[in-house]
């Protein structure tokens, strides 16, 4: 919190030691999960109480403590100019941090997940070990 009450602290975080780290609320994902869909398959995994949002299989963004994070393509970075850049945790790699007064426009979400989705590579497909 920045000292007003029922407010959110828009920094990530890591850039204050005093930022109580807490859990995103799903609510919080399934709202951005819905906005961002457009004729796309997204979805979200819960991952270590925070969450990973995949457009058509691939891992497009993370949500944070209630802060969304676009992971840096070309295209992303063009289509979302001036987007500040941070890392969703500490020790990550930084990421487009996406101001929340974008979260209620349907089309540019779904625009930016399909942008990163089209420039991220396939993921790597994992074969099982033989056991013995």
């Amino acid at each position: 919190m920045n000292g007003k009450e029922g407010s959110i602290d828009p920094r990530p975080f890591h850039q204050d030691r005093r930022y109580r780290l807490m859990a995103s609320d799903r609510k919080t994902v399934e709202f951005l999960v819905e906005q961002m869909a457009g004729g796309s398959t997204v979805s979200a995994k819960a991952m270590f109480g925070e969450f990973g949002i995949y457009c058509d299989g691939k891992m497009v963004a993370l949500v944070c403590d209630d802060h969304l994070f676009v992971k840096p393509t070309v295209g992303g970075r063009a289509f979302a100019a001036g987007a500040e850049e941070a890392p969703p945790y500490p020790g990550a790699k930084p990421c487009l941090l996406i101001d929340a007064e974008k979260w209620d426009d349907r089309e540019w979400l779904a625009e930016i997940v399909r942008i990163t989705s089209q420039e991220l590579p396939a993921p790597k497909v994992r074969t099982k070990r033989k056991s013995g």
